[in-house]
């Protein structure tokens, strides 16, 4: 069961999403080069929260999380890893690895990557502007890491990904039996009463197509599909995951709309509780009902060189998971923000309403049948970053 900490503080810790910018590092050697370059980089933040759930809404703005990233570019070879330090109650009491790839380029448009490295499902590793990410990340489909292998292939505006993944990325360090992880995996469960999973053999393609509308308009569409093996370790059994999601995203000067939409489908070859399986992540276990419709839309504006270099990016978002099951409840978790970027320091402000919501005021239960919480949960979330 998710510990009642990590139900009550868990905030702002998902996924830094594609409404923070990136900065350079300290990069040592040149990219242009055989020996090639590294680039060391990173962040700190810190946050502040209020909400209308929970017991310790205590207005204090504290230490959240910090990133290290080491990076490595040459004309033909790159690699990335990432390691992340969050803090519940102490400093660093989770942490966990995201990435540790490396990759070999055929040619400009023709790359294969080995490694713990994003699987290439959806419109892309983030399917909304938030910082918090949406609630289909929860589920374990938006940013997933996995070990494996990707083949990349471009061939004039077609993008094409080929994926096989062997297994999940692994537990680190955290208080949970197997749930000390970035991605939401299916995990050891620490409840006698529930089948443990292991998700295995993730075979995932993706296909996007860019088509320019306009010198300043352009858009993207494309598919993806996932199927994988789910082993039952507690009666033996072997199901499986068939998963699809078609998208599209549209750009006019500095706005972008972008639609993702799918469907869940596992089964888990549990025969007492075949409507939902028990996942994890973030230090906490939770449940996921097996079958439903998953949908994110994002819209987003830029608004640059504000004042003296400042940037600032408004963007709403809207996520749901819809479950097929017979009296579950759906679950959602919608965004209205801004990110406010100058050189190395950001700012990021989130107004977050949500319902069945393992991680803003629900319980392990959310996800699946649903939580007892009759009214919306909402969460003001303001992180502050500052990068290296």
């Amino acid at each position: 069961m998710m510990k009642k900490q990590y139900l009550s503080i868990c905030v702002g810790l998902i996924s830094t999403s594609i409404a923070v910018p990136c900065f350079a590092g300290l990069t040592f050697g040149d990219a242009k080069t055989d020996t090639g370059a590294l680039t060391i980089s990173g962040y700190v933040r810190a946050n502040y929260q209020d909400k209308n759930y929970g017991s310790d809404n205590d207005h204090k703005l504290q230490f959240n999380a910090a990133k290290l990233a080491l990076d490595y570019d040459s004309p033909q070879w790159f690699g990335h890893a990432e390691y992340r330090c969050y803090q519940y109650s102490t400093l660093c009491d989770f942490s966990t690895l995201v990435d540790a790839y490396a990759g070999y380029r055929f040619t400009d448009k023709q790359t294969l990557t080995l490694g713990l490295q994003p699987v290439p499902f959806g419109i892309g590793r983030f399917w909304e502007s938030s910082l918090y990410g949406g609630i289909n990340n929860t589920m374990g489909l938006e940013d997933a890491h996995n070990l494996g292998a990707n083949y990349h292939h471009e061939i004039g505006s077609t993008k094409i990904d080929l994926g096989y993944f062997a297994t999940d990325g692994g537990n680190y360090t955290g208080d949970s039996r197997d749930s000390a992880r970035y991605t939401a995996n299916f995990v050891k469960t620490s409840d006698p009463t529930q089948s443990t999973l292991n998700e295995k053999n993730m075979w995932i393609a993706r296909v996007s197509q860019d088509i320019k509308l306009s010198p300043d308009m352009s858009m993207n569409v494309g598919g993806s599909y996932w199927y994988s093996d789910v082993e039952n370790k507690t009666t033996g059994l072997d199901g499986n995951r068939k998963t699809w999601a078609l998208f599209t995203g549209l750009n006019y000067k500095d706005l972008a709309l972008s639609f993702t939409g799918g469907q869940n489908d596992v089964t888990n070859k549990d025969a007492l509780h075949p409507d939902y399986s028990v996942m994890g992540s973030y230090d906490g276990e939770y449940y996921v009902a097996n079958k439903g419709q998953f949908y994110t839309a994002d819209v987003r504006y830029t608004f640059k060189d504000v004042y003296k270099g400042i940037n600032i990016t408004p963007y709403a978002a809207y996520t749901s998971y819809i479950k097929d099951a017979d009296g579950y409840k759906n679950s959602t978790r919608n965004f209205l923000g801004a990110s406010f970027d100058y050189k190395k320091v950001s700012l990021i402000a989130e107004y977050i309403i949500s319902k069945n919501d393992p991680f803003i005021g629900g319980d392990s239960t959310s996800l699946a049948q649903g939580d007892n919480v009759t009214k919306s949960n909402r969460l003001l979330n303001l992180t502050l970053f500052y990068y290296f």
